[in-house]
């Protein structure tokens, strides 16, 4: 961790995780669950990457948290999970650098999403953007949360969470600016604590939003 609380990863490899065989048991799973989701890592080594492939096709709603660990991604690879998820969360650094690899690049943050969104065939995208907040992109329309001010202790498990809590929102139906600002909160939340998993109340989410 650095003096701003950002963290730096050391990610050992070979793992268990690297060698997930399909299974007919683990499609079903997945054919049950309201939504998949998976990040870039997963797919580093070819055993895991082949079985996400395989679950994807019937996944109700396929879900890329990109969460870029250099190196180990490819463009290629990337490209092809934006192409079959139905929705994409990348933060402020991670939506550049893949412009950047696929000639997208533009003169704001909006005309990135866009052009992601058309080059992918993804309509729902999500862009975090630290102490700034985060836009989400969804059927068309743009959405904005300007950030909540906190003492950033630990930022491991902010993103996971703001995903998690944004996602489920969503899938309840829940109004995408209404969505998206709850999830905000919980990610500041998280942040402002030690450890990626820290108790939150339903009471410390509501005065967050106040």
């Amino acid at each position: 961790m650095d003096q701003d609380g950002e963290a730096s990863y050391d990610i050992k490899t070979p793992v268990a995780w690297d060698k997930i065989n399909y299974t007919p048991n683990l499609q079903k799973l997945v054919s049950n669950a309201d939504v998949l989701i998976f990040g870039s890592l997963s797919c580093r080594d070819i055993v895991s990457r082949t079985t996400l492939y395989e679950l994807i096709k019937n996944s109700r709603f396929s879900v890329f948290d990109v969460n870029l660990r250099a190196p180990n991604y490819t463009n290629n690879v990337l490209l092809q999970l934006m192409k079959v998820s139905d929705f994409i969360k990348f933060n402020d650094e991670e939506i550049i650098e893949i412009s950047d690899f696929n000639k997208l690049k533009y003169n704001s943050l909006e005309e990135n999403i866009k052009a992601i969104s058309k080059f992918t065939s993804t309509n729902k995208i999500c862009v975090t953007r630290g102490g700034d907040g985060a836009v989400l992109y969804l059927n068309d329309t743009f959405y904005y949360n300007k950030g909540i001010s906190v003492k950033v202790i630990d930022t491991v498990g902010a993103g996971d969470s703001f995903l998690a809590a944004l996602i489920c929102k969503l899938l309840k139906k829940e109004r995408a600016q209404i969505a998206l600002d709850y999830a905000c909160a919980v990610g500041a939340i998280v942040a402002g604590r030690e450890g990626a998993n820290p108790k939150i109340s339903n009471k410390e989410i509501e005065r967050t939003l106040l």
